[in-house]
């Protein structure tokens, strides 16, 4: 079974994780990948992300795949239990993820029944194509990257962070643009999409 929890901010949602899962979660281990923060100035998410899997007793494997090798990569993303893929600018984490072709990789990995944890960047790179949230983050931090079709395990589109005063007006600029050509699905920062084979809830 497909198995994703999508967040806008998984420090903020990660207390819905235990139920989800629906088994002991103490000692699993996350490939914890920060990639799409790197580009970024503000990055206080990802130590928080961090702590959050710490307080659930959890184990961290930091992997940026843009710097790491491809097989070393590909080891550690089969060997582990979850996979966690950090905010950021969704642009440039599809870009190295594309490049580094570890995009395949995660597809086949969630698709056999891995679960999958996303948080904002990480959540939007699901959606069938990444394109709308050119009105959140800038498409100029990737510029290799040659198509904006994203991994597609989900049919919608998520929006993160709505509700937050600091993306408010970029986010009324996706509903304005896109609500009647995609179907969009807005999550506060306590939200969390949860997705079972082709069954989405919002939580």
């Amino acid at each position: 079974m497909k198995k994703m929890f999508l967040t806008s901010s998984f420090y903020d949602a990660s207390n819905f994780l235990k139920n989800f899962v629906g088994e002991n979660i103490e000692g699993k281990i996350v490939t914890f990948i920060p990639t799409a923060s790197i580009v970024e100035e503000v990055v206080h998410y990802v130590e928080s992300a961090k702590m959050a899997f710490e307080e659930l007793g959890m184990i961290v494997e930091m992997l940026d795949i843009s710097k790491a090798d491809k097989s070393e990569a590909e080891k550690i993303l089969r060997k582990n239990d979850f996979i966690y893929v950090s905010g950021g600018n969704t642009f440039f984490l599809l870009q190295e993820l594309k490049r580094s072709e570890l995009d395949q990789l995660i597809i086949e990995q969630v698709s056999s029944g891995k679960l999958y944890i996303g948080e904002s960047a990480g959540s939007i790179i699901m959606a069938p194509d990444i394109e709308y949230v050119k009105y959140i983050d800038e498409m100029s931090k990737a510029p290799q990257l040659e198509s904006t079709m994203g991994l597609n395990l989900i049919s919608s589109y998520p929006v993160p962070h709505y509700g937050h005063e600091f993306f408010s007006s970029m986010i009324d600029e996706i509903i304005t643009n896109c609500n009647n050509k995609i179907p969009l699905t807005l999550i506060s920062n306590s939200q969390v999409i949860l997705v079972r084979d082709d069954d989405i809830e919002v939580i």
